[in-house]
């Protein structure tokens, strides 16, 4: 982060967390008041707003509940412990980097096929579009149920979830990559009589790399959300989606709140590292940068 981009950042930041705050009391305020009702006193406003910040199950936890919980979760637990975050984000993660993985090796093909076969690009390419107009939360427990019918457990179901999110922003990303060089390098390999294969290598894959990493942060977000939107439906004991069911069966947002918190700092972290993979490739490719114009 540079010095231009710190203090707005900054101060967006401080803005949530003063929203956070306003909505936590407006939220947890009526219980206070019924408490109050029923014992019969009347607590000044202060005590009121102190103590809907400090509810063991408010309907929406303060930040530094939420901040207490993560810590607890994640550093003062033992790695094994079914109770730590981090056993928890590993499991979840193990079959968001598979499904990841497959994600962008089947983007890849499908994107290279539909490039070089105009049939493929008018028959496959619409029906890859119509796929992301299902609900994911519709269509994973039938994954599951059908995996499970034929045999296939554990770690694959999840990531086939993720492998299906995933790949669809590297197939639109791969695809207008292979497509972008200029027509005159075309034409001037069609001159040289370079094969398809050499102008694949040579030409189309390189300015294809900024693309391809640009897709690849939003693919690999997404897998983390495939991942634990699987978890969900199999009625999971381990990873972060059990932990979110965890926290809903026995009302404990603040549970809630920090697996969801944990998700989104891995996710960051994933995004951010795929960039510096990107930015390190394309250096060693000569590319001027990571993010082509128009490759959102």
């Amino acid at each position: 982060m540079n010095k231009s981009s710190f203090f707005p950042v900054m101060l967006v930041a401080f803005a949530i967390i003063v929203v956070w705050y306003s909505f936590t009391v407006v939220m947890n305020l009526p219980w206070e008041k019924s408490v109050a009702e029923r014992s019969g006193t009347t607590p000044s406003t202060m005590t009121m707003i102190r103590n809907t910040l400090q509810q063991e199950r408010p309907v929406l936890p303060a930040p530094h509940q939420v901040v207490t919980e993560v810590i607890n979760t994640t550093f003062k637990k033992k790695v094994t412990s079914k109770r730590s975050l981090v056993y928890h984000a590993g499991i979840t993660l193990s079959s968001s980097m598979l499904g990841f993985f497959m994600g962008t090796v089947l983007g890849i093909v499908l994107a290279v096929a539909i490039v070089y076969n105009e049939a493929l690009n008018k028959s496959l390419m619409p029906w890859i579009i119509a796929s992301q107009t299902i609900p994911i939360l519709a269509i994973a427990p039938m994954i599951i149920v059908v995996l499970n019918a034929i045999g296939v457990q554990g770690l694959l179901p999840k990531a086939f979830i993720s492998m299906y999110l995933s790949f669809f922003p590297v197939v639109v990303g791969m695809v207008k990559g292979l497509n972008s060089p200029d027509r005159s390098y075309l034409d001037l390999m069609r001159t040289y009589h370079a094969s398809a294969a050499q102008t694949f290598f040579k030409l189309r894959l390189p300015t294809s790399l900024p693309y391809l990493f640009t897709s690849m942060k939003i693919a690999v977000a997404t897998s983390l959300v495939g991942a634990i939107v699987a978890e969900l439906p199999t009625g999971a004991v381990a990873g972060l989606g059990a932990r979110l069911l965890a926290g809903s069966y026995y009302g404990q947002t603040i549970q809630i709140w920090s697996a969801l918190v944990v998700a989104s700092i891995i996710a960051a972290t994933l995004v951010m590292l795929v960039g510096i993979i990107g930015d390190w490739v394309n250096r060693r490719m000569g590319l001027a940068q990571s993010t082509p114009s128009g490759a959102h």
